[in-house]
């Protein structure tokens, strides 16, 4: 972002740190402020800067030190062929792959690498996890991308079907991790606060590691071998309280979900629920944090305004998924690579539905370069009075975030 000058009803100009002749009106001076940046008439006040972007604030994933969000989440959109068909332009191993199909009624299709290739389970049903026959499907996980086979349950590579994947960036094939009183097996990956988390249950009172170096704050959990619904905590609501990821209800209190006890830096609780620590039973997690630039855990309230709610992020997002905290509205998926053109964002997809993607204008949303504003009036989105949560990922840090 360059400096700025600004000429206010043809009578006046202003010096925000570009020019100390004022467009020629002044005697160049040269006066620099703190950081030896900018050209002021006068020496600038201790504490204020040139406004220009090397004087944002750097994040994490700032450019300039070589990291970028999407080497560690990013969207790709393809075509199916019901054949072999390598999709890439990922950027790394998507250890955590997240599909839909967009233009037709078809479930959606998470799998990672802890589970192994060809492990499906749909966020629109609490279904166990489905095994493809070998060649279909996923077929394995690449250095830039995915490989898919002939389709096998209609939902990842349907020839001339349109597709959406989300994808995250773990760390590879998991490891032993024995700080909780339940041994897990995590993929982290603690530079972008996100990991994989699988485990067996004990039917009582336990921890379980995340390989994190903070606590998350949101978590996903889903009963491979049974038919519980997928069970979901967010730091906004608590850890007495859960939400569903397959299921438009509101948020429900039990102390055998979470035991609870919210995340530490190196555990989750569970207790005696099904959902997440049902004895013998197989069970994977997956688990973030924000990191400044990269992602954002939070909550907004909204106010029933085209002019809606705007929530602060600190990036420009690329995705967000947001759900009223109360009953009867799900959870909202919207994106840039589905929608890149700049106005409101309409392109919606619902995780816990498995429709085709809908244009609607009730949840308009624009995506701006330090976070995200409504442009609707919609009560799963933006009502006056209701409490949203959401997790978002970045497409650019707020200092290189560009109009478009």
């Amino acid at each position: 972002m360059p400096a700025v000058s600004a000429r206010l009803n043809g009578d006046g100009v202003v010096n925000f740190g570009q020019d100390s002749t004022f467009a020629g009106n002044k005697t160049k001076q040269n006066n620099t402020d703190g950081n030896s940046i900018g050209d002021f008439y006068y020496t600038p006040p201790s504490g204020f800067l040139a406004l220009c972007n090397e004087n944002l604030p750097n994040n994490t994933f700032d450019l300039n030190t070589g990291e970028k969000p999407s080497e560690h989440f990013n969207i790709v959109t393809y075509t199916g062929n019901d054949s072999t068909n390598s999709i890439t332009g990922v950027g790394f191993q998507p250890d955590f792959l997240w599909q839909k199909e967009r233009g037709g009624v078809a479930s959606h299709s998470l799998s990672d690498v802890l589970r192994g290739a060809g492990k499906h389970l749909p966020s629109d049903a609490g279904v166990a996890e489905l095994t493809s026959a070998s060649g279909t499907d996923v077929v394995s996980f690449d250095s830039d991308g995915f490989t898919l086979g002939s389709s096998n349950y209609d939902r990842v590579n349907v020839n001339g079907d349109t597709y959406v994947a989300w994808c995250w960036k773990a760390n590879g094939a998991g490891v032993s991790n024995t700080n909780g009183t339940i041994t897990s097996t995590v993929s982290a990956n603690t530079t972008a606060g996100f990991s994989i988390i699988s485990y067996t249950g004990t039917g009582s009172a336990a921890t379980v590691g995340h390989g994190l170096s903070s606590a998350p704050e949101m978590m996903i959990f889903k009963v491979r071998n049974s038919t519980n619904s997928w069970t979901t905590y967010h730091k906004e609501i608590g850890a007495t309280k859960y939400l569903e990821l397959d299921t438009s209800g509101g948020a429900g209190t039990a102390s055998s979900t979470f035991n609870n006890t919210a995340p530490t830096s190196s555990v989750f609780s569970v207790n005696t629920a099904n959902s997440t620590n049902a004895s013998g039973n197989n069970f994977i997690c997956y688990a973030w944090h924000s990191v400044p630039g990269f992602s954002k855990v939070g909550s907004y309230d909204g106010n029933s305004s085209t002019d809606g709610t705007f929530v602060y992020t600190g990036f420009r997002p690329a995705f967000v998924l947001i759900k009223y905290t109360g009953s009867g509205e799900g959870w909202n998926m919207q994106d840039t690579a589905r929608y890149p053109e700049n106005g409101p964002n309409a392109n919606v997809l619902r995780a816990d539905l498995s429709n085709a993607e809908a244009n609607s204008s009730a949840s308009k949303i624009d995506f701006v370069s330090n976070g995200f504003k409504h442009r609707a009036t919609d009560w799963s989105l933006n009502a006056s009075g209701y409490t949203y949560i959401y997790i978002a990922f970045a497409e650019d840090p707020f200092k290189y975030g560009n109009s478009r």
